[in-house]
Order: structure tokens, then C-alpha cells, then sequence
């Protein structure tokens, strides 16, 4: 729980759920061993370390101990690979999956949702703190409107810096 206060971590955790929605069985089925083989069993490499975050590993000194051996096949994370992983319940897992950093997995999950078959696109509203549906023109444009003033203050913000 306390890795969500963490924002990119959270928003990679947000793009799998964005993702699930309108997705059919066979996509949320892929998105769940995604989540699991990330959230609940994770590594991420840090300063040439692996390091754990996943929070079912963190819950299992004995598969804790065995994912940071040399016996453990520890591979990088790639949703295309890694949703077609099974997922052990009963023993330890079969392949790790690592990766080198939050903001890289939320960006492999974002191109990987992108694939999933839907007639619509979703967007989190940080303003109102709800999921959007953008399937029309007038949703769309008030979504970039909000976007351009939030550009227009970060851009503000750069100039004040130099």
C-alpha cells in the first residue's frame, strides 16, 4: 500500500485498470498477469541492484529469498511476454520479471493498452476524480483544453526557472 504514495508507481498501477475497462475476458486476463507479475511480484533494477517492490514477495521470506538467487529466472519486464506467464499460486513462481523504473513500466503498459480493441478511449480526471469515456468530439476538446492550461502553467514554470 505505502508504494502508491509513490505518484509514478500509482500511475502504473492506474494504467492497468484503465486499461481492463471495456476489455474483453482474454485482455483482462492479460492485464491481470501483468499486475501480477509486477504489483505482487516485482523487481526493479536500482543502481546495478535488484531490489523488490512486488508486495506478495515482500509477504514470502522463503520466494524472497529464491527470486534474488542465481536459481531464479529473473527476466525484463515486457507486457507483451509477461501477460502470457502463468501464475503460480501454490509454489514459488516460475520467471521474475524486473524492471529499470516505474515511469518505464507505466510507459510499456500505456503502449500495451493502447492494442486492446475498444470504441472508446478512457482518461483519468485528476480535476474531478473520475474516468472520462472520450468517444466524442466535445468530450475530446474539453480533455485538450484541459491539458493546454495545464502545458501553459508548466511552461510558465520553466520560464521562472531560468
Amino acid at each position: 500500500m505505502p508504494l502508491l504514495a509513490e505518484p509514478t508507481f500509482a500511475q502504473f498501477s492506474q494504467e492497468i485498470g484503465l486499461a481492463s475497462l471495456g476489455a474483453s475476458e482474454d485482455e483482462v486476463e492479460k492485464l491481470a498477469t501483468c499486475y501480477f507479475f509486477t504489483v505482487e511480484f516485482g523487481l526493479c533494477e536500482e543502481n546495478g541492484k535488484m531490489k523488490v517492490y512486488g508486495a506478495g514477495l515482500l509477504s514470502s521470506i522463503g520466494e524472497l529469498q529464491y527470486a534474488l538467487t542465481p536459481k531464479a529466472e529473473v527476466l525484463k519486464f515486457d507486457p507483451v511476454l509477461t501477460c502470457k506467464q502463468e501464475c503460480m499460486i501454490t509454489e514459488f513462481q516460475k520467471s521474475y520479471y524486473y524492471t529499470c523504473s516505474f515511469e518505464n513500466a507505466k510507459n510499456q503498459m500505456r503502449d500495451f493498452a493502447g492494442h486492446i480493441n475498444r470504441p472508446f478511449e478512457l482518461r483519468y480526471n485528476p480535476y474531478t476524480q473520475s474516468v472520462e469515456v472520450l468517444d466524442n468530439e466535445q468530450l475530446i476538446a474539453l480533455a485538450v483544453s484541459e491539458i493546454k492550461g495545464d502545458l501553459s502553467k508548466i511552461c510558465a514554470a520553466l520560464k521562472r526557472l531560468k
